[in-house]
């Protein structure tokens, strides 16, 4: 009877490919390095099980995030941040529910329940993430009459929040994402990060999504037309 090696050199590594694909050997683990951030997006406590907004299992994923965040020594964790009756909550808008959409001078925005009001116990970052390393806090959708999902530009594509300057001035080149939600805050963090020129990777299973008509897959489709790099928490290399 032939053994494994044998039938390995009789295959050969083309055919092996083709009929086990499973059996092949997985990518060397992605080592982050001085020119490498973590951006964790808006895990608050609006967003979390309880809070005004909150995403499906949106809790699981700081443990991931807190075990990731091990690996980086560059880490910039991101606020929403809102006035009260801000231009997206849907109570200042007579007539209209949460999750619909209206035309605003900068264009589509979906409307969303209060959230992340300034000062609030549901602005706060959750209590149970653990990264005493992170050495920002970028705070987002202050501007009363233009929301901000994007860690690096205001809805309006054009008013800055100064991240790409700050990472670029420490000699970033590529960025992983995390955090909530995946078809909107991260998203659209991740596709700015690539305009800006970044190398950009969103950690899946460190992220959960709203989901709202078809905006997850949409989101996904979005990020990969633009380069960005869809990975696993398991793809980086533990610190």
């Amino acid at each position: 009877m032939l053994n494994r090696r044998q039938i390995l050199a009789a295959l050969g590594t083309t055919a092996l490919a083709s009929l086990a694909p499973s059996m092949l050997f997985a990518a060397a683990p992605i080592k982050p390095d001085d020119s490498s951030a973590l951006l964790v997006i808006d895990v608050q406590n609006c967003f979390l099980p309880g809070g005004s907004l909150a995403v499906k299992e949106g809790e699981q994923v700081v443990p991931v995030i807190n075990r990731i965040a091990k690996a980086f020594s560059n880490v910039v964790m991101t606020q929403d941040w809102h006035t009260p009756g801000h231009v997206s909550f849907a109570s200042v808008h007579s007539g209209k529910k949460p999750f619909e959409t209206i035309d605003l001078p900068y264009g589509k925005q979906v409307l969303w329940p209060d959230h992340c009001v300034q000062g609030t116990d549901g602005a706060s970052l959750s209590k149970d993430l653990s990264i005493p390393q992170a050495e920002l806090i970028i705070r987002k959708g202050f501007h009363k009459d233009v929301d901000s999902y994007s860690a690096f530009l205001e809805a309006d594509g054009k008013t800055t929040t100064g991240l790409a300057a700050y990472l670029n001035s420490r000699k970033i080149k590529r960025v992983f994402v995390a955090g909530l939600a995946t078809d909107f805050c991260v998203a659209w963090t991740a596709l700015d990060a690539r305009k800006a020129g970044f190398e950009v990777y969103v950690v899946e299973d460190a992220c959960r999504g709203i989901d709202n008509q078809g905006s997850l897959a949409k989101a996904w489709a979005d990020m990969a037309k633009a380069g960005v790099k869809r990975i696993q928490s398991a793809d980086i290399a533990s610190a």
